[in-house]
């Protein structure tokens, strides 16, 4: 038998239509019915039944991040629920060995009623600590999540931002060895999520082991080792950045033709010396090869390249290159041009979509519109966040106004 901290076997869950297991609330009363010998699972499936989660298998080791990802309503939450023993599974096994910080529910194992200093005390009893314990990190619970102004007010008077700030910082603070962690962190503003993500990264680094649930792929990609992608099941399990590539693949946009008088016929993201790649460091020199292919007469279009980060879709580059700019002449139905895009891979590291669009200037209408012509994932180790690769190179100067020198260059004065 494994003994990682975290096993989730051949589990599968189903559930009614209509029937509401979001919380302890609404399980509660389905487990007493079982108790009494109603509701029990069926093997099957009957007509107003259906399967939230499918046979879904994985194990995650000390110091390892799993990230979920998936379309809405793919088990995503459903798997964390069942991890952490919130739902019972149909069928399946899964355990979770150590103590469990979790932040799953907006307030979910809060007291209304109950001041935030009295719910961190709450929370550090029902995971088996002593009040000294839970003392001595109490300053660090409440600075982290910024609430030294409210911690004595009930928290049914707290936002959904606030709420969500207390709970991660309890579940972050009470020494887990396993954290589990649901979209619900979208409720904080961007400077709490990035020091969320940082301290989950501390936690990887300390030997704990953190089950990620998010739609924002950029978090997952820095933060986890391995990816799990749900949608009716297992699509992929691996490398996170390979399995959210297939993510990004399955769900991006699909063409976009009016006209047609011009479609995008093939593409390739090509390196500096003409090969087919996928990788490239920061900085790279790149071809994204596109063929392009004329239906009808046209002149005087617009030939577009694009770069979107993958994980969020943010507009990293937009271009427009005019035929006339370019000397094409006006194309004939059945004749096919290739345009070799010149590009420098200045991004910081992550994956990136290229994408390529025409525009017809004469009929103001896009002919067509492919996104991802390519997928790019930058590899670099020295910035970590943003997307410009800026090169900084910070030099210490050696005398009062005096600038310093970059080390490359010293070096080849040196020479």
């Amino acid at each position: 038998m494994s003994q990682a901290p975290v096993v989730f076997e051949d589990v599968w869950k189903k559930f009614r239509r209509g029937e509401r297991h979001d919380s302890l609330r609404d399980l509660v009363p389905a487990l007493v019915r079982r108790a009494l010998g109603r509701a029990k699972p069926a093997p099957e499936l009957s007509n107003s039944e259906f399967w939230a989660v499918q046979g879904v298998s994985f194990e995650v080791k000390p110091g390892e991040a799993l990230g979920i990802i998936g379309p809405n309503g793919a088990g995503k939450s459903t798997t964390l629920k069942l991890l952490n023993r919130i739902l019972k599974p149909t069928r399946g096994r899964c355990e979770l060995r150590g103590r469990v910080g979790a932040l799953i529910e907006v307030a979910a194992g809060f007291h209304p009623d109950l001041t935030g200093r009295e719910n961190i005390f709450l929370q550090g009893a029902i995971l088996h600590m002593k009040r000294r314990e839970v003392a001595a990190k109490f300053d660090q619970i409440v600075e982290f999540a910024g609430l030294q102004e409210f911690i004595e007010t009930p928290v049914k008077r707290y936002s959904s931002g606030m709420n969500a700030r207390l709970g991660f910082s309890i579940a972050a603070h009470l020494e887990p060895d396993v954290l589990l962690i649901d979209e619900v962190l979208s409720v904080g503003d961007m400077g709490f999520q990035q020091r969320c993500i940082d301290r989950m990264a501390d936690f990887k680094k300390q030997g704990a082991t953190i089950v990620f649930v998010s739609h924002n792929l950029q978090a997952v990609a820095n933060l986890c080792d391995r990816a799990l992608y749900l949608h009716g099941g297992v699509r992929a399990l691996g490398p996170a950045r390979d399995v959210i590539e297939q993510y990004v693949r399955a769900v991006d946009r699909p063409r976009n033709t009016t006209a047609g008088a011009v479609e995008i016929a093939r593409s390739e993201l090509l390196d500096e010396r003409g090969r087919p790649t996928v990788m490239a460091a920061s900085g790279a020199r790149l071809v994204m090869r596109v063929t392009f292919r004329a239906h009808a007469a046209v002149s005087d279009l617009l030939l577009g390249f694009l770069v979107y980060r993958s994980t969020d879709r943010l507009s990293v580059y937009d271009a427009n290159f005019g035929t006339k700019e370019l000397r094409i002449a006006a194309m004939r139905p059945g004749e096919e041009i290739v345009v070799d895009f010149h590009f420098r891979a200045n991004l910081t590291r992550g994956q990136y979509d290229l994408g390529c669009h025409v525009f017809d200037t004469r009929t103001q209408v896009y002919t067509d519109r492919v996104c991802p012509t390519g997928i790019l994932t930058v590899d670099e180790s020295r910035t970590h966040s943003g997307i410009a690769d800026l090169q900084v190179e910070p030099v210490i100067s050696t005398s009062a106004g005096a600038l310093g020198e970059p080390a490359e260059s010293a070096l080849q004065h040196a020479r």
